[in-house]
């Protein structure tokens, strides 16, 4: 019962923020230039990470912070629910993400999420997705901005390993660039499928930067996968499965 009422009391200020930005901060985005109005409405993800902590007693492990490089990359991470989306817009902004089209529809969230550029996706027409993809992150990259791609494609529960899909590494390699890997247990705290939260300690790694200069994506790829699942296994309160 403590945690279903952290839990309503979390999205008591999830729901209340969102109506604030709503009102005070949309209406003025669309003027701003890029980093600007991505400032702006990425105050709403950092307030979600703090109150996220306080409401549900939350504990942040964050390491590796001194291995984000200063230029753009494509960054790649393990998907388990909503908390890694919004650490990583604050992790290293500003960052264009790779989302599915549906959540530009949602009000006001969507709203926002329009605004910052993402590479929406039509996840029914994957072919013309990867296209979109290959296409729009070199661009993005290429203005300077980082690019946020989860390899597994969607949200995996902790304790299930799901195929990775080699399209960031092929930006990465198209565009030169490193790929920054994370790996994180947030689905432990925050449960993807479920709107009760949990407390405890929420880990996060941030590896090195992994080059792809005279790379293949596949060989980039298995970097990427070997070191997040490397990971995963000793953060991880749910044991992972077995390597493929």
């Amino acid at each position: 019962m403590i945690n279903v009422g952290r839990s309503l009391l979390f999205y008591l200020g999830y729901f209340t923020a969102m109506l604030l930005i709503g009102v005070l901060f949309l209406p003025i985005a669309p003027f701003l230039p890029l980093a600007a109005r991505y400032r702006l409405l990425n105050l709403y993800n950092y307030f979600l990470m703090v109150w996220f902590r306080i409401a549900c007693g939350v504990r942040y492990e964050i390491q590796g912070r001194e291995n984000i490089p200063s230029g753009p990359c494509v960054i790649q991470a393990n998907h388990q629910c909503e908390w890694e989306t919004l650490f990583l817009q604050v992790m290293k902004p500003p960052v264009c993400t790779v989302l599915k089209r549906e959540l530009l529809r949602i009000p006001v969230f969507g709203w926002g999420l329009r605004l910052l550029r993402p590479i929406s996706l039509d996840r029914s027409k994957p072919a013309r997705a990867m296209k979109q993809v290959l296409t729009q992150g070199v661009e993005r990259l290429g203005t300077g901005l980082s690019v946020l791609i989860f390899p597994e494609g969607t949200r995996v529960d902790p304790g299930v390993r799901k195929r990775y899909n080699k399209s960031g590494s092929v930006v990465a390699c198209r565009a030169g660039v490193p790929v920054l890997p994370v790996a994180h247990n947030a689905g432990e705290r925050w449960p993807g499928r479920h709107w009760v939260k949990r407390p405890g300690v929420l880990r996060v790694r941030i590896g090195e930067p992994i080059e792809t200069s005279g790379r293949t994506p596949d060989e980039v790829l298995e970097d990427v996968e070997a070191w997040i699942e490397g990971q995963l296994q000793e953060i991880s309160e749910v044991p992972r499965p077995a390597s493929r």
